[in-house]
């Protein structure tokens, strides 16, 4: 069953947070919202399930219409067929985990042999059957998110919703539960849209990403697309790491040119004849090296290294070249201070409009 958001507003008294967006989300499809605090995603999640009210626009799951303010229709959470992972788990604990996992089952007053019949089905699922008549206080944050996640599917929804469901995880924790999360959103092959603020369980678990900002959609794609043809500075800042050179056209559309008076290749396949623009590189596009000579016009930089940082599988240096501070990945040894050549092929330099006035 799918999702259908067209032209979704969404209004806090005078203050409009969501502008008119519109997505959709195929059956046994994993897309993310991301995008900044404050950027409606988490907002546009609750309307979705009806924790929110619409003050424009259509929701449909599946064929059917379950949000549009115009057209007066509103139906109530409980009969929108969803399953919801919280931020906050929201866990009972004075209920078990059984009492827990069963309780959207028995406020649909269905059968107590169906909801023990649902609950034993969901736990499984998860790997937490042993665990049905332990109190949350006895279980560790894992187990609790795995509660959560058994809540949510329990019943079998027609579609599943994640609100930063990891932010309160440890960070190896967080990367075995995406694994999960993902293994079972394919089992049960739901629609599925989940909500983060963080780029890498964006690009690691999505089918597709809808980065938002300001209430509104900047770009949407594989994470592939996003990653490597980011249509703005905000996309390419917020998805992965990237250093931006500011760049001026040279006259007659012969090249672009740093503040330094370097001519640069770029992959200018964005450029549409107006507006700022900066060239995007990312640190793991650029070969750093000792010899000044070793650059070749167009596709190389000097520059000298400002600071460094040992990351274990490689360093990551800074360096002043262009009129600018470039992120470099390397596995090689150099120190702050040294001169060095920056190295790039056009396809690892892309041209990204950027407002006026954006520091470096």
């Amino acid at each position: 069953m799918s999702i259908t958001v067209e032209n979704l507003v969404k209004r806090y008294g005078a203050m409009t947070v969501v502008h008119g967006i519109s997505f959709e989300v195929g059956r046994g499809e994993f897309v993310s919202l991301l995008g900044p605090s404050g950027c409606g995603k988490t907002t546009t999640l609750r309307c979705i399930a009806g924790l929110e009210d619409a003050a424009g626009g259509i929701i449909r799951i599946g064929d059917r219409i379950v949000s549009a303010p115009d057209q007066d229709i509103l139906i109530p959470p409980h009969e929108r067929q969803v399953g919801m992972v919280f931020q906050s788990y929201a866990i009972w604990p004075h209920m078990t985990v059984g009492e827990n996992v069963g309780f959207p089952l028995s406020i649909r007053k269905v059968s107590a042999a169906d909801v023990a019949k649902q609950v034993d089905e969901a736990l499984g699922i998860v790997g937490l059957g042993p665990f049905k008549d332990r109190h949350p206080s006895q279980l560790s944050g894992g187990q609790q998110q795995r509660v959560a996640l058994a809540r949510a599917i329990v019943g079998r929804p027609k579609v599943l919703l994640f609100d930063e469901p990891l932010s309160n995880l440890d960070a190896k924790l967080r990367e075995g539960t995406r694994v999960e999360i993902k293994r079972l959103q394919r089992k049960l092959d739901v629609a599925a849209v989940y909500v983060t603020h963080d780029q890498e369980e964006a690009l690691s678990m999505s089918d597709r990403v809808i980065v938002m900002d300001g209430g509104r959609i900047e770009q949407a794609g594989t994470p592939k697309e996003l990653y490597r043809s980011p249509v703005n500075r905000f996309v390419a800042d917020f998805v992965g790491r990237a250093s931006f050179i500011d760049v001026v056209r040279v006259e007659g559309g012969a090249g672009w040119r740093t503040p330094s008076g370097a001519l640069i290749d770029v992959d200018d396949s964005s450029f549409n004849g107006a507006g700022t623009y900066q060239a995007m590189l990312r640190p793991e596009g650029i070969d750093i090296m000792e010899d000044a000579n070793a650059g070749k016009p167009g596709r190389s930089l000097p520059g000298t290294i400002s600071d460094s940082h040992y990351l274990g599988a490689y360093t990551e240096y800074v360096v002043d070249a262009g009129g600018a501070k470039v992120k470099v990945h390397s596995k090689r040894d150099f120190d702050v201070g040294s001169p060095v050549m920056l190295r790039f092929s056009p396809e690892n330099c892309r041209l990204v409009s950027s407002p006026a006035g954006t520091g470096k």
